[in-house]
């Protein structure tokens, strides 16, 4: 780590809070260096002396270690779908080749890095979704139109926030984006309000849970203001995707699959998503949605 001139597009931390998070510098702002999270979906600003310059080895063993714990993730996820799935076989005598058809995602992402790395994970848990990188603040205004045009199942709004130091909790304007998300659930909810219909995930870092709840949201962002993993909305909504449609998924069931766990998302009883059909072909394999 060193002191240096810091520059757009650094990897820095603040010396202030023991250099415990990785940023990237994306900008300046009213004389404040802006930083977006490089494994969290956080945001937020320092100035320049607070700040020490990452060097690339480090910045690259950290990066490392991140997608291998991120890996391990994807495999716990596979691993109890398959458990799930021998136990679907063994209530069935003669054992049938179902066709699996999960819910389809909408994913609206303030970061274009991480919707990409998404929407590769979600093609390798065999969710079939669609995203697009839309700045928090402008999700709102999109977000109707998507819905009515692509249907999805289950819908995603995240990207970064965060909590102001030092401002109550309970006032929306202590949150940098939390309100802009709060709008975009419910412009989401004005084209479908039940909530078993279209699932909602909203929120990132510290956003304001309770809000984004009483907005219309099924599984939300930050009960005790802490940090999520950037693809913990992923994980929530593959167990929703792929909890058969008869079932009511608990609300401790689908965090189970949060890297974060309760402490940075909480939700409610949600309908799960998969279908299963017969009989199952060679040109019918599912995974396309419903």
């Amino acid at each position: 780590m060193t002191k240096s001139k810091v520059k757009i597009g650094d990897i820095v931390a603040r010396s202030s809070y023991r250099a415990d998070v990785l940023f990237q510098v994306i900008g300046r702002e009213e004389g404040q260096y802006l930083l977006r999270g490089l494994n969290l979906r956080l945001i937020a600003d320092a100035p320049e002396h607070d700040l020490i310059i990452i060097s690339k080895t480090e910045v690259e063993k950290n990066r490392n270690q991140f997608f291998r714990s991120t890996l391990e993730s994807l495999k716990e996820v596979f691993l109890e779908r398959v458990v799930g799935r021998s136990q679907l076989r063994s209530q069935e005598h003669d054992e049938p080749q179902y066709v699996e058809l999960p819910g389809k995602v909408l994913h609206l992402d303030g970061d274009a890095e991480y919707l990409n790395l998404c929407l590769d994970y979600y093609r390798q848990l065999g969710v079939p979704a669609e995203g697009y990188a839309i700045a928090e603040k402008d999700q709102p205004q999109k977000v109707e139109a998507l819905v009515r045009d692509i249907g999805p199942d289950l819908l995603v709004l995240t990207g970064h926030d965060a909590i102001f130091k030092g401002k109550q909790p309970g006032n929306m304007k202590s949150y940098r984006h939390s309100a802009h998300f709060v709008e975009a659930v419910e412009r989401a909810r004005r084209v479908d309000g039940n909530k078993d219909n279209l699932v909602i995930f909203a929120g990132a870092c510290q956003s304001y849970f309770e809000a984004l709840m009483e907005a219309g949201a099924n599984y939300a962002s930050s009960p005790e203001r802490v940090f999520i993993h950037p693809f913990d909305p992923l994980f929530i909504m593959e167990k929703v995707a792929y909890t058969p449609m008869a079932k009511i998924v608990s609300p401790r069931e689908v965090l189970a699959n949060s890297v974060v766990g309760i402490s940075g998302i909480g939700g409610i009883q949600t309908r799960g998503k998969l279908r299963l059909g017969l009989p199952k072909t060679v040109a019918w394999q599912g995974g396309r949605g419903k």
